[in-house]
This record gives C-alpha cells, sequence and structure tokens, in this order.
C-alpha cells in the first residue's frame, strides 16, 4: 500500500514538517516499511502515507523517554521506599500516596525498555502480543494513578472541609479504595481484549496504544466512554473537591483574622491553627500533582478525540508528543512530594545524605509532617 511519489501536496507537505522526509530517499517509503509482517494485520491505512521518520526523532525519544524512566523508577522507589518503612508516615491515607507511587513505577518499568529498545530499531520489534500488552500497562497504570489521586482528593476534602467531624479514614477503609481501584482500571483495560475497541501500534510504530482512527463507532464508543470515566469524571470531582477545600480554607484564614482583631493581637496561631494551615499547604501539593497529570494526559485525549471524530490529519510525529508527555506524568510525582512534602523530605535527606548538601533546619520542626498525618490526629465524628 505504499504511494508513489505523486501521491499529493497533502504528504509533500508532511514530509517537509519537522524536516521528517529531509533524506529519506524515495518518495514511495513509509513509517510502515520496518513493521514485521506479523504486525501488519494491526497497522490502520491511515499511516501508510506517511514516510519514514528522520532517525533523530527516534533517538530524541528512545534518549529522553530513557532519562524519564530512570528518573521515575528511582523516584518513586525512593517514595514507596520511605512511606513503607517510616513508622511516622505509615498513616491510612498515605497508603494512597504509596499507591501513587507504585503505578507511576511500575508505568515506566513497563514503557520506558521497551519504549528505548524500539527507538533503536525505529520500529516495533517485540511482535502482535507483546504490542497488546505493552498498550495495555500504559492504560492500566495510567486510570490507577488518576483515579489514586481523586481519592487523595476526596481524604483531603473529608479533612479539611469536614474537620473534627469528618469520619477518619482506617486502614481497612484505605485498602478498599486500593482495591477498588485497581480493578476498576483492570476492568476499562481488559476490554480492548475482548472486541471492545483493540490494542494498535502508534504511528510512530515504536508505541502501542487504542485503536482511535478505527471506523467503527462501536469501537469508537470505547474511547467516548472510557474518556468520561477515567478523565472527564475524575477531572470533575477533583475540581469539586479543591473548589470546597479553598473555599473553607479562605473562610479560616478571614475568621482567623477577624477574631485576631478583635483581641488586638497580630496573630492567631494555635496548635489547631498551624495544623490547618499544613493541610492546606499539602492541599495545593496534591491539587499541583493532580494539574500536572491532566497536562500530561491531555495531549494524548486530543489525539484520540482527534482520531475518532477524523476532524484534522494525525501525523506520526503528533503521536510521539502524545505519548511522550502521557509518560512523563510518572515522572512528576515523586519530585512535587520531594520538594513540598518536608517530612518525607527529611527523611529522604536521612536515608540518602549524598542527595542533601545541608537540610533545611525548618524541616526538623516543621508542622507539615505528611500528606495526612495531621488527618489522623482529627477526633472522629
Amino acid at each position: 500500500m505504499a504511494m508513489d511519489s505523486d501521491s499529493g501536496p497533502g504528504v509533500a507537505a508532511l514530509q517537509a514538517w519537522g524536516g521528517q522526509g529531509a533524506g529519506m530517499g524515495s518518495g514511495n517509503q513509509t513509517v510502515v516499511d520496518k513493521v514485521s509482517a506479523d504486525m501488519l494485520h494491526m497497522i490502520d491505512p491511515h499511516w501508510y502515507q506517511f514516510p519514514p521518520m528522520n532517525p533523530l526523532w527516534h533517538a530524541l525519544l528512545g534518549f529522553t523517554i530513557g532519562v524519564l524512566g530512570f528518573i521515575s523508577i528511582a523516584g518513586n522507589g525512593m517514595v514507596i521506599y520511605i512511606f513503607s518503612s517510616t513508622k511516622s508516615l505509615k498513616t491510612p491515607s498515605n497508603l494512597l500516596v504509596v499507591n501513587l507511587a507504585f503505578s507511576d513505577f511500575l508505568m515506566m518499568c513497563a514503557m520506558a525498555p521497551a519504549m528505548v529498545i524500539n527507538c533503536y530499531n525505529e520500529t516495533w520489534v517485540f511482535g502482535p502480543f507483546a504490542c497488546e500488552l505493552y498498550a495495555c500497562a500504559g492504560s492500566l497504570f495510567g486510570c490507577a494513578s488518576i483515579w489514586t489521586m481523586t481519592m487523595i482528593a476526596f481524604d483531603r476534602y473529608n479533612v479539611i472541609v469536614k474537620g473534627i467531624a469528618a469520619k477518619p479514614m482506617t486502614k481497612t477503609g484505605a485498602l478498599q479504595r486500593i482495591l477498588g481501584i485497581w480493578l476498576f482500571s483492570l476492568a476499562w483495560t481488559l476490554a480492548p481484549f475482548f472486541g471492545w475497541n483493540r490494542y494498535v501500534p502508534e504511528g510512530n510504530m515504536t508505541a502501542c496504544g487504542t485503536d482511535y482512527l478505527s471506523k467503527d463507532w462501536f469501537s469508537r464508543s470505547y474511547i467516548v466512554v472510557y474518556s468520561i470515566f477515567v478523565y472527564f469524571m475524575p477531572l470533575f470531582l477533583i475540581i469539586y473537591s479543591y473548589y470546597f477545600i479553598v473555599q473553607a480554607v479562605s473562610a479560616h484564614e478571614k475568621a482567623m483574622r477577624d477574631q485576631a482583631k478583635k483581641m488586638n493581637v497580630a496573630s492567631l496561631r494555635s496548635s489547631e491553627a498551624a495544623n490547618t494551615s499544613a493541610e492546606c499547604k499539602l492541599a495545593k501539593v496534591a491539587l499541583m500533582t493532580i494539574s500536572l497529570w491532566f497536562m500530561a494526559w491531555t495531549p494524548y485525549l486530543i489525539i484520540n478525540y482527534t482520531g475518532i471524530l477524523e476532524s484534522a490529519p494525525i501525523s506520526p510525529l503528533a503521536t510521539i508528543w502524545g505519548s511522550l508527555f502521557a509518560k512523563a506524568n510518572a515522572v512528576y510525582n515523586p519530585i512535587v512530594y520531594g520538594i513540598s512534602h518536608p517530612k518525607y523530605r527529611a527523611v529522604l535527606y536521612q536515608k540518602f545524605p549524598a542527595l542533601s548538601c545541608q537540610v533545611s533546619p525548618e524541616d526538623g520542626g516543621s508542622i507539615a509532617t505528611g500528606a495526612t498525618v495531621v488527618s489522623d490526629e482529627k477526633p472522629a465524628a
């Protein structure tokens, strides 16, 4: 199905864009040429119109994924180790933090090595079944991450908005939530194996994902419904939670200022108020983490919707950026927690002194002792 040199101005423009066509030889070569014969049944005809990508793009993508994979595996590994081995951080709600790190850790363990090898070979080299497993793993761990973040947002809402009226999360409750997250994610990611959509190579032929180019609307419906339950619904729930969190914190701060004026003092900072301030800071950290996740997955969502709606042509180069941004979310979380979590940072420096030139003095006495240590001090309703 390779197209000849007279295939039209559209292909010529795509060849020129991004330098993809530079030095690629005759015009009848396509991005599919290096794909093995046993993979051809998975390739959508859409990709046969594109010339081979410049090897520089493959090298750049492979190097970037390799670096991101190393940072993510090391960073999330440290988060899992520190939260699991430090007694003061072994709280029910912090089990959600560990689950988030675990999901991100597995994401890069499954994604990065395979991607580096495929970029070196400039095509998928592991066969059809491995392609399906690769795409399934990426979907599974991505779904688990976003719903874990949603549960973290609910926990912050429970602690900050409801206050002393809140029912504290127990370890059993946390484990039930985690089990529910993984079962929910697994159900969605196994569906393509049973005929609702399918997993196929991406346009750059070095990664695999859902088939968003299928002309069958039953298959396309999977993309729509999946995006509702794994993108839009979590986004709505998180915005709902943080709207009331910000509202509650704002009302609390206003009440504190008014009371300080009545008492003719500069500030009212009791232990309870200090705890509330710490929770507010940690809520901002969680919000930042979630925002970064949505920034990572939105480009991939746009690519999927562009494919099912056929609103614009999708190039192999575009799929590179969607895939790269989606995988980069596994890197953000350990960095955010390492920078903004004083208790975690203090333990990190203690266990890995080479990572710190000097421990900040306020870390030792900081009241921000963990994402949910404060919440465990709240009395039950």
